[in-house]
Formats: C-alpha cells, sequence, structure tokens
C-alpha cells in the first residue's frame, strides 16, 4: 500500500508564497512520475500542475508557469511544489499524485493524497 501525505498548505496574501511538500510512503519498486493537482471550489475536476520524472523531466501547465516550481527528492519519496506570486484564483484544495509500480511486474498505477488546502486573500 502506498500513502501520499501533502503538507504546507495555508492562508496567505495575495502576492505571497507558499512551499508544498508530499511524502511518499509504504512498500512499492518504484515511483515513476509525481504531480500536483489543484481542484477549486465547486471544479468538477482536478487541474494538473506540474509533473516531474524519476529522471527530472518537468512540465507545467500555463496557469503556473514563471511562478511554480516543482522539485523532487527521489531518496526521501518527496515532491515540493514552490508557489509565488500568488493569486486569489489560485485558491484550491491541492493534491499529490504519484504512478508507482507496486512490484517490478506489476503497475504502474496512480496514488493520490488526502489534498491540502491553500487559500489566497486579495
Amino acid at each position: 500500500q502506498v500513502q501520499l501525505v501533502e503538507s504546507g498548505g495555508g492562508l496567505v496574501q495575495a502576492g505571497g508564497s507558499l512551499r508544498l511538500s508530499c511524502a511518499a510512503s509504504g512498500i512499492f519498486f518504484s515511483i515513476d512520475s509525481m504531480a500536483w493537482y489543484r481542484q477549486a471550489p465547486g471544479g468538477e475536476q482536478r487541474e494538473l500542475l506540474a509533473s516531474i520524472t524519476s529522471g527530472g523531466s518537468i512540465n507545467y501547465a500555463d496557469s503556473v508557469k514563471g511562478r511554480c516550481t516543482i522539485s523532487r527528492d527521489n531518496a526521501k519519496n518527496m515532491v515540493y511544489l514552490q508557489m509565488n506570486s500568488l493569486k486569489p484564483e489560485d485558491a484550491a484544495v491541492y493534491y499529490c499524485n504519484a504512478i508507482v509500480k507496486p512490484t517490478r511486474n506489476y503497475g504502474p498505477y496512480h496514488y493520490w493524497g488526502q489534498g491540502t488546502q491553500v487559500t489566497v486573500s486579495s
């Protein structure tokens, strides 16, 4: 079983910064890509913000490009999202996602964290 636990959310003023962290734990063979998503209040779908592979290849959504930086510590099975110049429209629940192979011959499968709330005051 793989568990993802996010932290670092909270209330911040517009223009401020937050750093989200996500720790993966459990028994697994490998973690391929890790990513951050968000779901706005009333939103039906989660928006992919940034992803990073185990080899370090990174992609960003246009909505956060230039304001956010994703990074990863493979040794600690952690992924981070540094968010700068936050706007009220960035308010959402932010979710960590990992694509994990539980064993060498199974998967990969998607796993999700429980989410962390980010609130941006204007």
